[in-house]
């Protein structure tokens, strides 16, 4: 379907390089980027309609946010003890995925 929309020109330049730089056309570009979009808004009201999930929203990076509480563990452990325990998660995670006991 074609259609005619009216940009500020400074937007057209920064997606006519990204296509360039990305190695594809600017028709694809925009599908792909207005398509993103909406499948973000789609998945952020997907993810606020889940029972139990009234903490979680994604970022502009799509990525999950988890709001706690003032009293949760988290609110209360400084940045390396965060990243040591998801660390030790990950390592974890990735024995039982490689059939080694914990």
């Amino acid at each position: 379907m074609k259609t005619t929309l009216d940009l500020p020109d400074d937007l057209v330049r920064r997606m006519k390089i990204r296509a360039v730089q990305e190695g594809r056309s600017l028709k694809r570009l925009v599908a792909e980027l207005l398509s993103q979009s909406l499948n973000a808004s789609a998945a952020s009201t997907a993810t606020a309609a889940l029972p139990g999930s009234e903490h979680i929203t994604l970022n502009n990076r799509w990525f999950p946010v988890i709001r706690c509480g003032p009293n949760a563990n988290a609110s209360q452990m400084t940045a390396e003890e965060l990243i040591t325990m998801e660390q030790q998660a990950l390592l974890e995670e990735d024995m039982q995925g490689a059939g080694i006991p914990l």
